[in-house]
């Protein structure tokens, strides 16, 4: 995990939060899935990879009050931090490899990954990971990854990334949980390069 680590901090701290090649001033697409995922206000909400993203922000805004960001970064947690000022108060958070963390003190209702899972090139990486999302995630809960799709790009920050349509995510994940929906975004990146997102909304089947 040092290497990882070490590799996204040296990113943080040589970049600012808003030139990131994934920097999106608001996560539009992220914040109308959970709105379709129909969860309550209250329900637990984490955002893996979270970083400097505004997604917390604006689910602060729009009422949520149970979330928690998880990042392997220390720096970008705290830009985070210091940008939500005295309201960062009201968030958990956790610095952490999501393929590391222990899951026996995590539970939660929505799980949001944007850009994270498409880095693990690893197998067993992806099976850490996914044991982390099934044993914190509750039946019938939901989760949200967006991933680099088909026509995206073959590295991001120097590394090399996994693509995915959501035929080939589903059957990564495994059948412990359904597609619901998909969207393709075109994102358009800080130095004005489109890059392709693939969307997915899944749930958890309850057993």
């Amino acid at each position: 995990m040092t290497d990882k680590r070490t590799h996204w901090e040296s990113i943080y701290q040589t970049k600012k939060p808003d030139s990131v090649s994934w920097y999106q001033p608001s996560l539009r697409l992220s914040l109308e899935l959970i709105r379709r995922a129909g969860i309550a206000k209250g329900a637990a909400l984490v955002d893996v990879g979270g970083g400097t993203s505004t997604l917390v922000d604006d689910l602060l805004s729009l009422g949520y009050s149970n979330i928690t960001v998880l990042d392997i970064s220390t720096q970008g947690l705290d830009y985070s931090k210091a940008r939500l000022g005295p309201r960062a108060k009201s968030v958990k958070w956790i610095v952490g490899d999501i393929t590391a963390v222990d899951p026996s003190q995590l539970s939660f209702d929505i799980w949001h990954d944007r850009a994270v899972f498409h880095f693990l090139v690893e197998e067993q990486d992806r099976k850490k990971y996914c044991n982390v999302l099934e044993a914190s995630l509750r039946p019938g809960g939901f989760i949200i990854i967006a991933t680099f799709g088909p026509n995206g790009p073959m590295k991001c920050s120097g590394l090399q990334i996994v693509r995915y349509d959501p035929n080939s995510l589903l059957l990564t994940l495994g059948n412990s949980f359904k597609l619901i929906s998909s969207e393709v975004e075109l994102h358009r990146t800080p130095s004005d390069k489109t890059q392709e997102f693939v969307y997915c909304l899944l749930q958890k089947v309850k057993t």
